[in-house]
């Protein structure tokens, strides 16, 4: 069976599988499913796309800090023609008083406020401010206005 797939992709299809030898896999796959073969060769292209959350928006995971705990995912995507920026479900921040949302490059960037954090937990949206483009930033950050102080980031 001649393989579709290019040698870094049937190099991470090997990785993923664990499976030493590409070219056999693949071709007892073939044989095996036609549809298996397919998601394998899907698997192996979605691998390789950079941080793209199913091709919706730009995906990166919090870290916290200044001794805050800060978790989970961030997407900036566009919806009806205005970019958003989504903490999805797994999003989970400790607490401050003060929590603001703003975009950085290398910084945080109080020009970027998009407004306070709507929930401690959980999935929110916030609309990005007209004029603002997101990919000049990337950084997402959790703000504390009161204090002047860093509460989280997520790098793209």
């Amino acid at each position: 069976m001649q393989s579709r797939i290019g040698e870094e992709s049937r190099a991470k299809c090997c990785d993923l599988y664990d499976v030493v030898n590409a070219n056999e896999f693949l071709e007892n796959l073939h044989e095996s499913s036609f549809f298996l073969n397919l998601s394998v060769a899907a698997g192996a292209a979605v691998i390789s796309t950079p941080a793209f959350a199913g091709g919706h928006g730009r995906l990166a995971t919090f870290t916290g800090a200044s001794n805050h705990v800060t978790t989970g995912r961030v997407e900036i995507a566009k919806k009806n023609g205005e970019y958003v920026v989504n903490l999805l479900d797994d999003f989970t921040f400790d607490g401050a008083p003060d929590p603001k949302i703003a975009f950085g490059n290398n910084g945080y960037d109080k020009s970027t406020l998009m407004g306070k954090l709507q929930r401690n937990t959980g999935a929110s949206s916030y609309t990005v401010p007209a004029g603002i483009i997101p990919d000049d930033y990337n950084e997402v950050w959790i703000w504390c206005e009161k204090y002047n102080v860093p509460l989280g980031v997520a790098k793209f």
